[in-house]
């Protein structure tokens, strides 16, 4: 009796009623698909590591929740999130990367606030990395020249210090990879360009690095 009663009112329903609810039904079930595929795909296919703005620091849940929004691009007041490009890799095309060169993170929790699937998920600021700042031996100043220290005054975290030859040595437990150091470093504005892009310093994964200093 109540399957007929159902039939009978899903009869009487406006066509375009049941038009919306068969779109809604399967725009939802895509939706779904859609996620689960991707989170699927995040840990089947290699995939480059790339870094990601606070909160995005697990790679399979980050890649399998972003739906590619860049509203926390638009909503980082220093503007160091970038888009990742196809030659990042399908699975990482368009999503958020740091980029130090376009400024650096203070960790203000906007980009957290506006991502509408929480792919970037609330954070300890007392313990969350970005990366790991990495001495780039053949490009830093002080260790062509010495004399530089515009990277060890500029941390904020002061995870940066100098040896007894003055070059710059990186604490990895102080180290956040907010990304300073890279964006301060002149190693491509006071000395003649040779090419490339690569300053004296620059924010790397920590995937697979051990910890101390480096």
């Amino acid at each position: 009796m109540s399957q007929n009663k159902s039939k009978n009112a899903q009869s009487m329903m406006p066509n375009s009623a049941k038009h919306s609810r068969r779109t809604f039904l399967k725009i939802s079930a895509g939706a779904l698909g859609l996620f689960l595929g991707l989170g699927g795909l995040a840990r089947a296919i290699p995939h480059k590591t790339l870094l990601r703005p606070p909160g995005g620091q697990d790679a399979t849940s980050f890649i399998a929740k972003c739906v590619r929004c860049d509203r926390c691009r638009s909503a980082c007041p220093s503007s160091v999130i970038a888009l990742a490009h196809l030659s990042d890799s399908i699975l990482n095309a368009r999503t958020p990367v740091m980029n130090f060169h376009l400024g650096y993170c203070n960790f203000c929790n906007k980009c957290v606030e506006v991502c509408p699937t929480q792919a970037l998920k609330p954070f300890d600021i007392k313990s969350v990395k970005l990366g790991l700042a990495v001495v780039q031996q053949d490009t830093c100043i002080a260790w062509q020249s010495r004399g530089c220290m515009v990277c060890v005054t500029a941390c904020p975290y002061q995870a940066i210090t100098l040896d007894n030859q003055k070059h710059p040595v990186v604490d990895s437990q102080k180290c956040k990879g907010c990304g300073m150091c890279e964006k301060v470093c002149p190693a491509l504005v006071m000395r003649s360009y040779s090419g490339g892009k690569v300053r004296g310093i620059v924010v790397t994964p920590i995937s697979g690095r051990d910890e101390g200093p480096v």
